[in-house]
């Protein structure tokens, strides 16, 4: 027990200092190419911060035992709209400017519609649509719609990289790091985060066991926590350094990411089974992005109050979740 909480500790140390690099990192090469931290936000560290996730589904999709593929986009994605957009607004008002409202929000309720539509309709063409249990099998997600998900994935990189080429920034006067020292930071500081994250996790699934807690819980609650913590941390430090394009990038570019490049490199590698609690926190999950979706749009900002409310509901839809 005792070496778990230190590699709890030091877990927790590598992934706000390797935040602090990457960040830092990202920002600085932002600036160098003169390209919105925005966009950079939404690429280079979305893509960082995903990465675990990528790894460890793909490796799963191989080994042909991805079925839990769609909890873990589908609840990580409710994890960065609401903890880690919420936590943001906790320490910096959270602005919602127009690209984000114009192109990027709608992407990534699009993507998410496009995935409940896949399962809807698989539910309807094999019968299941009137499961009784939340285990039970609701429909497949399969390499035809894996594919569809990657070429959407790849028209969206190719939008932003025509919205970087388009949208220069100013140079700026500040003394700016060297190109390779950006990339030093940046790529320490993921491997920071990833080592991080894993001593996290691993270290607090058997403090976890050691308490008595049940292995369906730990789930819910320890890895799903876990793997969202490069997210979490990332934006956080962004934010409190007022990087808010990053911070806001990050939240939005890995959703994006979960569902498109993730959740479609899994299916196009092996089909991708959805049972009905997915199906449901699917719908939930729409419903929330909407709300949030149309609350920035009406505000233009997230503030501490908000960020409150939306972590909130977070605490409601997890306990909801332990209950079902």
């Amino acid at each position: 027990m005792l070496l778990n909480l230190l590699l709890l500790v030091v877990g927790f140390v590598a992934l706000v200092k390797g935040a602090d690099f990457f960040v830092d990192g990202a920002a600085s090469l932002a600036k160098v190419f003169r390209v919105p931290s925005l966009i950079i936000g939404l690429t280079i560290v979305a893509m960082g911060t995903s990465a675990p996730e990528l790894a460890v589904s793909s490796t799963a999709a191989l080994a042909g035992s991805n079925e839990i593929a769609i909890s873990n986009v589908v609840g990580s994605n409710m994890f960065n709209l609401l903890v880690v957009l919420g936590a943001c607004a906790l320490f910096c008002t959270v602005p919602g400017g127009k690209e984000i409202f114009h192109r990027d929000f709608p992407v990534s309720i699009i993507a998410t519609v496009v995935v409940f539509l896949f399962t809807l309709s698989s539910a309807v063409f094999s019968g299941n649509i009137l499961g009784h249990n939340m285990a039970d099998q609701a429909g497949v997600i399969g390499r035809v719609e894996g594919i569809v998900l990657l070429v959407l994935f790849v028209a969206y990189m190719v939008w932003l990289i025509k919205a970087a080429k388009e949208n220069k920034t100013e140079e700026s006067d500040e003394k700016l790091m060297p190109v390779w020292k950006c990339a030093l930071f940046i790529l320490g500081g993921l491997v920071a985060i990833v080592i991080g994250g894993n001593l996290v996790v691993n270290s607090a699934k058997e403090i976890a066991r050691a308490l008595g807690m049940t292995e369906t819980l730990i789930g819910l609650t320890v890895v799903a926590f876990g793997t969202s913590l490069p997210e979490l941390v990332t934006s956080v430090i962004a934010a409190t350094k007022k990087e808010t394009g990053l911070a806001v990038g990050n939240v939005i570019g890995s959703n994006i990411f979960n569902l498109l490049l993730i959740l479609g490199t899994s299916a196009t590698l092996h089909p991708v089974a959805v049972n009905f609690a997915s199906f449901y926190d699917l719908i939930i999950l729409i419903v929330m992005m909407i709300t949030t979706y149309f609350f920035l749009r009406s505000k233009r900002e997230l503030n501490r109050p908000e960020g409150i409310i939306m972590i909130l509901i977070y605490v409601a839809q997890v306990a909801f979740a332990i209950v079902r």
